[in-house]
């Protein structure tokens, strides 16, 4: 048989295995719920289900404008990780404070930054929480906080 005859044959026989898996596959499909009622029940947590809300604005904000709910998020988590370091302590009051010293320090700083500029801070606070990173890890998983 020629090169042109198998070339002419392999759409064929390529039809065949698809239209031979679809019954296959058709078996194994996960089932579909229909069931698209909303849970209002509060986001659970693995540790500390106590936690403070974050500022409403946050939430508000325009898609474009989520690089300030971004700010905002890393300056929180490195004031925490500096509480951790500085009491030994990685309870929940600790790890998880109010949002309102970390607002207003944003607000301040950062609040009326143009994006670029928020996005050379953040770059600034995540490298100052990278050198955090273990011994706040340490601290933490000893206390089970982790």
């Amino acid at each position: 048989m020629t090169i042109k005859g198998y070339a002419m044959r392999l759409p064929n026989i390529a039809i065949l295995v698809v239209l031979g898996a679809g019954p296959a596959l058709a078996e194994v499909a996960p089932a579909v719920s229909t069931d698209l009622t909303v849970d209002m029940a509060p986001q659970q947590y693995r540790i500390c289900n106590d936690r403070p809300a974050r500022p409403a604005w946050m939430d508000e904000l325009h898609p474009r404008e989520a690089y300030k709910a971004l700010t905002l998020q890393k300056l929180y988590e490195l004031r925490t990780w500096e509480a951790i370091l500085q009491t030994g302590d990685c309870g929940c009051s600790t790890r998880f404070p109010s949002w309102e010293s970390a607002d207003a320090e944003y607000q301040e700083k950062y609040g009326h930054l143009p994006q670029a500029d928020q996005t050379q801070a953040r770059l600034s606070i995540r490298g100052e929480q990278r050198q955090l990173a273990p011994n706040v890890e340490a601290i933490c998983r000893e206390q089970g906080n982790w």
